[in-house]
């Protein structure tokens, strides 16, 4: 299986700071969604895994250089070389470009912050001196100032309009001395417009390409990828307020010379800035509606009354319950209003072509509990209940052991992320039945393994369940089998959808993922989605949260489900496969419960996999090549017999565990013999 390009990779490991990670982020999960998945990586992934084959554009923000020379110096320079010179792209903001310079000169003279060196990238094969501008401090806005850069429009032919004079953000960045030597394969986009307080050579070059083998990279001394609207006020710094307000007055030639850099860098731009849309109403149904009462009865004990007014504060969200009828409060409508944060005053979305970055844990999560009927379409227009119980029902004459799951849904067109409303909200979760089913059509803070967090585009089916797993059988029913149950009900559901899906090139990918033949590659496999699971031990039960996520309708940033269908079959409805994955998963879990990971259900994973006799190398134990037989039936691992000479086994059994934040699953393998 080869590697599309489709990662953007930004560094968020020694050396950077917090606040040049998050605009970086920001800023390119606008201008990049829904065609790359932008990921935050520290020095340990770019160290040991596999990022090359599928990155796109590797980012080194703003914070300070020295801490990335500590940690990459040697064999971390040499991959992201490597990485660029065979192609790779590289895009340094103000200390990332520093980095990326044959030299670093940075306030010269002044000792308790001089820091002069050779660097070992060498992207530019100059030097790069700063602070263009006096009055850096570390870790502080003081040093900080709007400066207006004048862009070589010539550089950025076929690209599109660009702006000729942007205003930026800078905080210490440098200028790139002697960048028109005839010598070096460099074009300057953009130099300083204003008198520098250093030497910068003859064009006081701010933004730089430099050619590197069959690659290239971009620096830049100013941060265009800081937004104005997430620079908190600091009424403390004389003049901030007004840099803010001149870094707004020109918002959108920086954006817009923001596209064009990474177009030039050949990245696929959105043509529209994708905003993060602002959080929905949850819609609490049933499939017998009166039945939401009895699970209101059942949260008695969790709810607060307060002015009128029902909550559930639980350890990570504040929930506000109401009804249809009485959810249009115009006091409460007035208090969900955007107000300027320097002037108090209320703000329309209109106002700013930016959208900040928000604390989702500080807003209330208001959901509205549907006790006599299912909510109309016009108040989840992109979700239908109609179709999603009608859908339930059906599946449930096929699936005769499916019986409850999916009869309480909480629906919302925006929200976080569906895992964490509920494994991060322990009072409300402790209450909640098994096959609770929490349900969006876009996440803005969705989670993924480690600490991987992203914005899932609508088209995605995005799910999470709620499982009460019994305490006294964790031993011989070990949870770890319910992600595997959970990847057999989806691939068992897409495939029994309906007549005519069951030929679909849908597959597992041990441990928990869910892969498809790519239409525009047939000879590999992408990935269009995946499994979370998280549990927590209480009164006797794990209660498991799993969440399922899979490119449905979305093509983008890999390809969907609709993409692999023939042109005769229906596109897929989110409502009906959801309900379907839900009576194929109770289905499954049921017979767990009953009688363990039994044969029938081992064959049922294997079935669907990708990787039956395949053979892989174990580079932890000196090369050796094992091929994989199967999975362990004790705690789940990848069973692989060991390969000798002329690829004839030795007899000897390794049992494999993902660290389940690879790349690639063959790296980063725990291993232990049989």
């Amino acid at each position: 299986m080869t590697s599309r390009k489709l990662n953007v990779l930004v560094y968020n490991g020694t050396g950077t700071t917090v606040e040049s990670v998050k605009h970086a982020i920001y800023s390119l999960r606008r201008l990049l969604s829904p065609n790359y998945a932008v990921i935050p990586v520290t020095d340990t992934v770019l160290l040991k895994e596999p990022w090359a084959p599928s990155c796109a554009l590797l980012v080194f923000p703003g914070g300070a250089d020295l801490g990335y020379c500590r940690v990459l110096n040697g064999q971390g320079n040499s991959i992201i070389s490597q990485y660029v010179r065979r192609g790779g792209k590289y895009f340094g903001f103000c200390a990332g470009a520093y980095y990326g310079c044959k030299r670093c000169e940075f306030e010269v003279g002044n000792r308790p912050m001089e820091v002069i060196g050779s660097r070992e990238l060498a992207f530019f094969p100059g030097t790069c001196r700063g602070g263009a501008f006096k009055g850096f401090q570390y870790n502080s806005e003081r040093g900080a100032r709007a400066v207006q850069i004048n862009v070589k429009k010539e550089t950025f032919k076929g690209v599109g309009v660009v702006p000729e004079v942007v205003t930026s953000y800078f905080n210490g960045g440098g200028a790139f001395v002697d960048a028109n030597d005839p010598h070096n394969d460099v074009e300057i986009l953009a130099s300083y417009h204003d008198k520098l307080d250093v030497d910068g050579g003859a064009e006081n070059a701010a933004v730089v390409y430099c050619r590197v083998g069959q690659g290239a990279a971009i620096l830049t001394g100013p941060h265009p990828e800081f937004a104005p609207a997430n620079l908190s006020p600091h009424h403390d710094i004389d003049g901030y307020t007004e840099l803010i307000a001149s870094l707004q007055a020109g918002d959108s030639d920086r954006v817009s010379f923001l596209k064009a850099c990474l177009t030039k860098l050949g990245l696929e731009v959105s043509q529209e800035s994708s905003g993060v849309p602002s959080l929905s109403r949850l819609h609490l149904s049933s499939i017998v509606s009166s039945n939401v009462d009895d699970l209101l009865y059942s949260w008695e004990e969790i709810i607060s009354k307060e002015d009128g007014e029902e909550y559930i504060r639980a350890e990570h969200d504040t929930f506000h319950l109401e009804k249809p009828e009485t959810r249009w409060s115009m006091s409460e409508l007035k208090g969900t209003l955007p107000r300027n944060e320097i002037t108090g005053e209320l703000t329309t979305p209109s106002s700013s072509t930016e959208q900040a970055l928000i604390d989702y844990t500080t807003i209330i999560k208001r959901i509205t509990t549907h006790e006599s009927a299912w909510p109309e379409a016009k108040a989840t227009p992109y979700f239908n209940h109609h179709a999603f119980y009608s859908s339930l029902r059906e599946y449930r004459q096929i699936d005769t052991d499916a019986e409850e799951w999916g009869d309480y849904l909480m629906y919302g067109e925006a929200l976080t992320s569906t895992n964490t409303i509920l494994e991060k909200n322990f009072k409300l979760l402790s209450k909640l039945p098994s096959g609770f089913t929490v349900t969006a059509t876009t996440q803005v803070a969705g989670r993924g393994r480690g600490t991987n967090v992203w914005v899932s585009p609508a088209g995605s089916l995005i799910m999470s369940t709620v499982i009460n797993h019994p305490g006294h059988l964790a031993v011989s029913r070990p949870i770890v089998f319910i992600q595997y149950l959970a990847a057999v009900a989806i691939v068992q559901a897409i495939k029994t959808y309906d007549k005519g899906y069951d030929e679909l090139p849908v597959r597992l990918k041990w441990p928990n993922d869910i892969y498809a033949r790519d239409p525009q590659n047939p000879s590999t496999y992408v990935k269009i989605g995946g499994i979370l699971s998280n549990c927590v031990y209480s009164s006797g039960s794990y209660q498991v949260v799993l969440g399922i996520g899979i490119n449905t309708t979305n093509g983008r940033p890999t390809t969907s489900l609709d993409a692999l269908l023939p042109p005769h079959l229906a596109p897929f409805r989110i409502e009906k496969l959801t309900a379907h994955i839900l009576t194929r998963l109770e289905t499954l879990y049921r017979a767990f419960i009953r009688s363990g990971f039994t044969r029938d259900l081992e064959h049922s994973y294997y079935d669907e996999w990708l990787h039956g006799r395949q053979v892989v190398t174990l580079e932890a134990e000196g090369g050796v090549r094992a091929r994989i037989v199967g999975i362990t039936t004790d705690w789940g691992m990848l069973k692989a017999e060991e390969l000798g000479r002329d690829d004839k086994p030795t007899g000897k059994m390794w049992a494999l565990q993902s660290d389940e934040n690879s790349f690639d699953f063959f790296r980063g393998l725990v291993k232990r013999k049989i």
